[in-house]
């Protein structure tokens, strides 16, 4: 199943998306995190119902970030690609580390989560080193702390893709840590839905792209990551406890533009497309904001 959340009639709804059509929840239902939080009992009476619930055109809705509701800052991963963490050696101003014999994480605001086809804001008065991550995201759906790794994807609701947008000069500005440079606002695609595992199939054959106004800038599978999807959730869950509708970016391939000689980074007006054929695809483009401006 492909769960989102929708814009229909001026009021987001939870929602499934079969084909071309879009089912509605019924108003029982506040939010996709409320169905999350209803664990299997919700999936088994949503798919029941599935044949008497409201259709209406996929054209019909806008789709907007299918978690709008965070219980806590989006957690993160960095340098999960061997390729992408030597891309970037002697190219990261003097906080250059040894290759990291466990997972490496991190938080990012929740402020910076929009839509699948919503604009990336962007203003250089922040930065001139707006880069771009794409990313598969896991959403946890089952409570765990202490998670076995032989276990860690029993705890797994679903996945969706995530544009880890980071702005580079920022991210090495405030003592080498990425906190900062990675929680700009409305800066994040997240969607365009979740899939359920059972639809997706092995996670770690998955082939995740990025292309900035048409040309390809990142390719490669999630069988190349330095610490696979179970590996992260069991290390992230050691001590720490992992709640339903939690949301983990995994990490993004080589590419990113900070690496590159010479550097291209994001401007006004780029269309940034990042996508998953077991997934979807998030289209978004660069635009003006006033970020620096008190609000």
């Amino acid at each position: 199943m492909r769960f989102a959340t929708v814009e229909f009639e001026a009021v987001e709804r939870p929602a499934v998306i079969d084909g071309v059509d879009v089912v509605l929840l019924p108003e029982g239902w506040s939010d996709l995190a409320s169905v999350i939080e209803g664990g299997q009992p919700a999936i088994d009476s949503i798919r029941t119902a599935l044949p008497e619930l409201r259709r209406v055109l996929i054209d019909e809705v806008r789709l907007v970030a299918p978690i709008r509701r965070f219980r806590r800052d989006i957690l993160c991963t960095g340098w999960n690609y061997w390729d992408h963490f030597y891309e970037s050696k002697g190219k990261r101003e003097g906080q250059d580390v040894d290759p990291p014999s466990q997972p490496t994480f991190f938080g990012k605001a929740p402020g910076t989560a929009i839509g699948p086809y919503d604009d990336i804001a962007y203003d250089p008065n922040l930065s001139r080193q707006w880069d771009y991550e794409a990313e598969v995201a896991v959403v946890i759906g089952w409570r765990g702390r202490s998670i076995p790794e032989e276990k860690a994807l029993d705890h797994v609701w679903g996945y969706t893709l995530a544009n880890d947008v980071s702005l580079r000069d920022v991210q090495r500005a405030h003592g080498g840590q990425w906190l900062k440079g990675k929680s700009i606002d409305q800066t994040m695609p997240l969607g365009p839905w979740i899939v359920t595992p059972d639809e997706l199939g092995d996670p770690q054959n998955v082939r995740l792209e990025c292309l900035v106004n048409g040309e390809l800038r990142q390719s490669a599978s999630t069988a190349e990551m330095a610490f696979s999807i179970a590996r992260l959730i069991s290390e992230l869950s050691f001590g720490m406890t992992l709640y339903p509708g939690d949301v983990l970016l995994t990490g993004t391939p080589s590419g990113i533009g900070n690496a590159r000689d010479p550097q291209l980074f994001l401007q006004d007006g780029d269309e940034v497309v990042v996508r998953a054929e077991a997934i979807g695809e998030l289209c978004n483009h660069v635009t003006r904001a006033p970020l620096a401006e008190p609000s």
